[in-house]
């Protein structure tokens, strides 16, 4: 097998670029910002002039999929600062009067920006998202110009059908830390429940016969900044009068790429994971999705792979002892690019003594990134895609048998 098209399945960053970002100036009214987020759609196109803000509707329409999720504030083609969907909840929070502030007042500075020659790497992307927990990088060259954003958003929609999320399951990555919120709560409650834990939606439940909350509707980030484009009162608005329902639920049996699928096609950043008919809760978002690409989350893959190679060897108690090497064992590298022969032997190694081959191969690997504190992010990014590669081959494998 030729291993360079292995990596197939990583996602190309480049694709993930949006290259016509939101941009406004720094004297611009918050409200205005606000209602130009709200409307505003991502689109392949050339960076407009930031000099003033200019919709996607002004430029012809390329690709309409993903709601822009941020506001950038440029000045002389210099980036100032950022206001996305969470910082709208935050003042919305505050109670503060928005009226007569400008963007520069509230916006987020400095910046936390992605160099044009790193833009090619998702590793390098996903670092940033994970060490500083934001959820969008603007993408500047040698000269802080910008050239475009990127977000977990746009990496899950260039997310290929990885075998990697086929090996894993909501349940592993999804947070039971829910919050919860009744029919008749306030807007103005749920944005403050919203900035208060730090998160990115509030499940709406009701009460059945037996006093027991299920979930009914969601209400999330981006309809806080929608509803202050529509000029709904926080403080009188109920959430059933808002909420999106009715809600599509995934079990937490259900994998990675089944939750990934529906994302794409509801066009929605996270879903509501329910069991125990509604008495288990959970939220499965786009940053969940993308945590399979840390080293310590590929572990619970290789663990799965290990159970699914034992199980093989069960059901072939035929196979001589010396067929199965010791998961322990070192693996040998050759065995990353093709079944290695057996010298005492005139046919190749069994199919199973590759996979367990392979699997320790990943093992290894992984462990060495866990254990080394001291590895640099060029060797990071090099020794993750010789998983990823390592991973694929292995699972094309178990699809042949």
């Amino acid at each position: 097998m030729n291993l360079q098209n292995s990596l197939s399945w990583v996602p190309n960053l480049t694709d993930a670029i949006e290259r016509c970002p939101l941009t406004v100036p720094p004297g611009m009214p918050v409200l205005e910002a606000i209602a130009l987020l709200s409307q505003s759609r991502q689109q392949t196109c050339a960076l407009p002039n930031a000099s003033s803000p200019r919709l996607p509707e002004d430029i012809a329409l390329e690709s309409t999929t993903l709601r822009t999720s941020c506001v950038l504030i440029v000045q002389n083609d210099i980036l100032l600062g950022i206001l996305t969907e969470r910082d709208v909840v935050r003042l919305t929070a505050s109670t503060i009067n928005l009226h007569a502030m400008t963007v520069n007042d509230v916006m987020v500075s400095p910046v936390i920006t992605l160099p044009e020659h790193a833009a090619h790497d998702i590793f390098a992307a996903l670092f940033l998202f994970r060490r500083y927990r934001i959820r969008h990088l603007p993408i500047v060259n040698t000269q802080q110009q910008l050239i475009g954003t990127i977000s977990n958003e746009n990496i899950r929609q260039v997310l290929r059908p990885a075998n990697l999320l086929r090996f894993r399951r909501v349940s592993d990555v999804m947070t039971t830390q829910v919050i919860q919120a009744p029919l008749t709560a306030r807007l103005l409650t749920l944005v403050q429940l919203m900035a208060r834990h730090r998160v990115s939606c509030i499940v709406i439940t009701q009460p059945d016969e037996d006093d027991i909350d299920h979930p009914v509707g969601i209400i999330t980030e981006r309809d806080i900044v929608q509803f202050h484009a529509l000029q709904i009162d926080f403080e009188k608005t109920e959430a059933h009068l808002v909420m999106s329902t009715p809600l599509f639920l995934l079990n937490p049996e259900d994998s990675l790429w089944v939750a990934h699928q529906e994302m794409q096609n509801r066009r929605v950043g996270r879903l509501v994971v329910s069991w125990n008919w509604g008495q288990g809760l959970g939220i499965i978002t786009q940053t969940s999705l993308l945590k399979v690409f840390d080293p310590m989350e590929m572990y619970g893959v290789i663990e799965t792979l290990q159970r699914t190679i034992q199980q093989l060897n069960d059901q072939q108690p035929s196979l001589p002892l010396s067929a199965s090497p010791a998961l322990s064992s070192p693996p040998s590298r050759e065995l990353a690019i093709a079944p290695k022969l057996d010298p005492a032997r005139s046919t190749p190694t069994s199919n199973v003594e590759v996979q367990e081959a392979l699997v320790n191969q990943a093992h290894t690997q992984v462990q060495n990134l866990v254990n080394d504190p001291h590895v640099s992010t060029e060797q990071l990014h090099a020794q993750l895609k010789d998983v990823l590669s390592i991973l694929e081959q292995l699972s094309l494998n178990l699809t042949v048998q």
